[in-house]
């Protein structure tokens, strides 16, 4: 009897344990708990919540592992604690963090990193009657940031605006995921009530609703890149572990069902449109499961699985314009643990060329907006700005060259406004000294 073994350029993926030399340790965690990863990256930085008053984070350099033993310098502006956190796409400096004290604020992390404590956010919105637990940057447009609350709501903001433009009422109970789709034209969002609602951001409205899962634990949510398809993974009724592929234009029966395993940790997934690799990684679990998904029947094809005996608090997915493209790196993870701080999981593709390979890099995200706010709020719909990988061709993403829009803080613009007015007075005064009327 023949066996066909399926064709695939990431059928042999692999992970090395981490290296301890090549993590981030001696942090103090906050002991905080809830719905969101723990832990976000930049191309540049990533952010953990720290243990302390004012609800502080610390911010990391991705390529400086370390030991810290609580000297870093801090972002604390919260009056309680930071429950999630968000780096703009389009500015590896520039990160939101919600807190429990109901606000959202914007901070602008400098080159090089913090040099001392931050304690003055660039933007502070309120809006949220409770705390807020769930941040999301849309993935095209400049400044569009979603977040949802303790209040049953899910707001769209303007951050550069400090508005917020819309507002999601469908809830009744507390909102466990909130994800965009490819061009963030929609919005999808998973609820206590077992329901998963897909909403249109730009007017608040509902547009699907269904119940992707039977078990009472939370859901989480990711969109499957241009292919619009969703994956949601959750639980059975008898709390057996599983992901759902669904068409969202047809939810009454999903596309495939696959069975992971028993137990208790909720799965946090990671999609990378440019290889269609799906990564799975429960909170608790030290294991990661990664399969790859096709746009056609059986839909998903399991991979294989990184086994460590480390547990998982948190996990992020890095851009993956910071990967060792050259090393044939395909996705890096950060995974934050209880007792040994951040560990980097790097998955492989072995090649045994040394030149770019461009079958596995295609073009990927820019860290370029593809329309402003209005634009988008006025219907606006475009696919991510694409750049190369390659090397060779770095800063080859149209407008990435283009000067970047900068933020400043209260206090600065009103030291540069007393600045100014002393300046108008001293030549008010010498055009006086001439009899010059002005």
């Amino acid at each position: 009897m023949s066996h066909f073994v399926r064709a695939s350029k990431f059928r042999h993926v692999y992970s090395d344990p981490p290296k301890p030399e090549n993590s981030w340790t001696g942090f103090r965690l906050a002991t905080t708990t809830g719905e969101q990863c723990y832990i976000k990256a930049s191309a540049k930085y990533f952010a953990i919540a720290v243990s302390g008053g004012g609800g502080p984070f610390v911010v990391c350099d991705i390529n400086k592992p370390g030991r810290f033993d609580g000297q870093q310098f801090k972002v604390q502006g919260h009056s309680s604690s930071v429950l999630d956190f968000e780096w703009n796409p389009f500015d590896d400096n520039m990160v939101a963090s919600a807190s429990d004290d109901s606000t959202i604020k914007l901070w602008q992390i400098p080159d090089g990193g913090l040099t001392a404590n931050l304690t003055e956010p660039l933007v502070d919105m309120r809006g949220h009657g409770r705390k807020v637990t769930l941040l999301r940057y849309n993935p095209t447009a400049a400044n569009v940031l979603a977040s949802c609350s303790g209040d049953m709501t899910v707001k769209i903001w303007d951050v550069e605006k400090a508005e917020a433009l819309t507002t999601f009422t469908g809830n009744q109970e507390l909102t466990q995921d909130i994800v965009w789709d490819y061009k963030g034209d929609l919005l999808a969002a998973s609820c206590k009530d077992k329901n998963t609602r897909v909403v249109d951001p730009r007017t608040g409205a509902e547009a699907a609703a269904f119940q992707p899962h039977e078990g009472s634990k939370s859901v989480k949510l990711t969109y499957l890149g241009a292919s619009g398809k969703l994956a949601t993974v959750g639980f059975t009724r008898q709390s057996q572990r599983e992901l759902k592929i669904w068409d969202p234009r047809n939810t009454a029966t999903p596309l495939s069902r696959v069975d992971i395993d028993q137990a208790a940790g909720v799965i946090m997934p990671f999609y990378d449109p440019d290889t269609n690799m799906l990564f799975l990684t429960g909170k608790g679990d030290g294991n990661v499961r990664y399969y790859e998904f096709v746009d056609n029947d059986p839909w998903a094809f399991s991979l294989s699985e990184f086994r460590s005996t480390t547990s998982c608090k948190g996990m992020c997915m890095v851009p993956k314009r910071a990967n060792n493209i050259m090393g044939c790196e395909t996705m890096k993870l950060l995974k934050l643990t209880p007792n040994d701080g951040v560990q980097a999981l790097s998955f492989i593709v072995p090649r045994k060329s040394d030149a770019f390979q461009d079958d596995i890099f295609p073009d990927s995200n820019a860290p370029v907006a593809a329309h402003t706010s209005d634009e988008w709020m006025a219907g606006s719909s475009k696919d991510p700005v694409k750049m190369s990988l390659d090397p060779a061709n770095a800063g080859s993403a149209p407008g990435s060259n283009a000067p970047k829009k900068t933020f400043r803080t209260v206090s600065t613009l009103s030291k540069e406004l007393d600045e100014a007015q002393k300046r108008i007075e001293y030549l008010e005064s010498k055009l006086k000294g001439a009899s010059i009327e002005y």
